[in-house]
């Protein structure tokens, strides 16, 4: 019974997310990049219109349903853009973002979308590695786009993959 509790692991469900999410998502958003969104700015996102978003809350918590990661896109007249996404660092590399990227990319095609545009950290090989995975290719690269913490810079790719 004991190894059963070193070996659990968390599972995740991928549900809609809802305002009650913007809290947890920007304090994650914080973690993951150098320049957290606000709660508010994650609502104002989540509220305006095209924009919808998947957050990955773990099914087999015991009180609660901590939030694992989410992502936030929006579709405007057949084209559909990745906003952010972000993935507890401790989950990383366990299909999460997988998950959250497929939810995302299907409820694009059900709006309508024939294409989805992302831009990524070019040094982020993870990230970069996980969209060539999903279909994405790089249509555009812009210099010294992200600025760090120490205030170096590192350029954006943009990536596209077809819906249709």
């Amino acid at each position: 019974m004991f190894d059963d509790y070193l070996t659990w692991k968390p599972f995740f469900d991928i549900v809609p997310m809802k305002d009650s999410d913007c809290r947890p998502a920007s304090e994650l958003h914080g973690q993951r990049f150098a320049r957290q969104w606000s709660e508010g700015e994650v609502l104002d996102l989540l509220g305006q219109d095209g924009v919808f978003g998947f957050c990955a809350l773990q099914s087999n918590a015991f009180f609660s349903r901590p939030l694992g990661g989410f992502v936030l896109s929006r579709e405007v007249a057949g084209e559909a853009e990745i906003l952010t996404i972000a993935v507890g660092e401790k989950l990383a590399r366990t299909g999460l973002g997988w998950r959250l990227m497929q939810a995302a990319l299907r409820e694009a095609a059900v709006r309508g979308a024939e294409t989805m545009f992302l831009e990524v950290e070019e040094n982020n090989a993870a990230a970069v590695g996980l969209y060539r995975r999903l279909g994405f290719s790089q249509v555009a690269r812009r210099p010294a786009y992200y600025a760090s913490a120490d205030g170096t810079r590192s350029a954006a790719l943009v990536m596209r993959r077809d819906l249709r």
